[in-house]
């Protein structure tokens, strides 16, 4: 670990229209100490070529050669997984292939972390960007009571300990409909961790191939998907030696993927 200095993890499949705005969003960023990691899952567009560009901008990229599952969100987890590995800042920032952050982004975190000492999880909150609209971003929320609303993978920013934690508690090879935000903020609120800022430093693009646009609210993946929540939760709760509440939304939950 190198200390005063940031890492920005950027996971990339097939996003050439996004990827080259990512990464100069991260290039212009006004903290110096930084490093850009990129993990290219196996893209069979030109984004590996854009990326492939930027070696003399010291980006460090890992080709994947083949992906390992048949699932969008354990692919991006292996990836994130990879480059955290081979990472080296106290402070780990995660970013999307198709979204950016402000310029002022890694600087006012990485305050926020030095003047916080006891601060390990921070989502600020993003704008989505529809064409030449601007809007804040809604969390996402599955569930009223269990765990917290919370906002995409590229507005997350962790202490690199709590990340290296959360590692033991990630189940990586599971729940193929679980993305890392959810696991990453569920974790953080059961380990009374989890906290958002009003401030936007990210802005968020909605691709419509990207993995989150299969899970179209009360459909049969967004319930299979709610389905993995839940049995990340029960399974995380065991580990950390907690008491799991049965919720009416548990049963139900449950009861619809009987019949999926």
């Amino acid at each position: 670990m190198k200390k005063n200095y940031v890492s920005i993890l950027i996971t990339n499949y097939n996003k050439e229209k996004y990827i080259r705005n990512t990464i100069n969003s991260c290039l212009k960023q006004n903290f110096k100490k930084k490093e850009i990691l990129v993990f290219d899952d196996c893209s069979t567009d030109k984004s590996l070529e854009i990326l492939e560009s930027y070696k003399k901008k010291n980006i460090k990229l890992i080709k994947n050669k083949k992906k390992r599952f048949n699932s969008g969100p354990l692919n991006q987890i292996h990836g994130l997984v990879e480059l955290f590995n081979k990472s080296k800042g106290e402070i780990i920032f995660l970013l999307d292939g198709d979204d950016t952050f402000k310029k002022d982004k890694l600087s006012f975190m990485f305050k926020l972390f030095s003047n916080n000492k006891n601060l390990d999880f921070v989502q600020d909150t993003p704008f989505l960007t529809d064409k030449k609209k601007l809007m804040y971003l809604k969390p996402k929320q599955h569930n009223y009571s269990i765990w917290p609303r919370f906002y995409p993978t590229s507005s997350i920013c962790i202490r690199r300990k709590f990340f290296a934690n959360f590692l033991n508690f990630l189940e990586k090879n599971k729940y193929p409909n679980l993305e890392v935000d959810a696991r990453l903020s569920i974790f953080a609120f059961q380990k009374n961790r989890f906290f958002t800022i009003k401030k936007n430093l990210t802005n968020y693009n909605f691709d419509k191939s990207g993995i989150s646009s299969d899970y179209n609210k009360f459909s049969i993946s967004w319930w299979k998907k709610r389905n993995d929540a839940f049995d990340y939760l029960v399974a995380l709760n065991s580990k950390l030696k907690m008491k799991f509440y049965y919720s009416i939304d548990y049963f139900f939950t449950r009861f619809i993927n009987f019949f999926i």
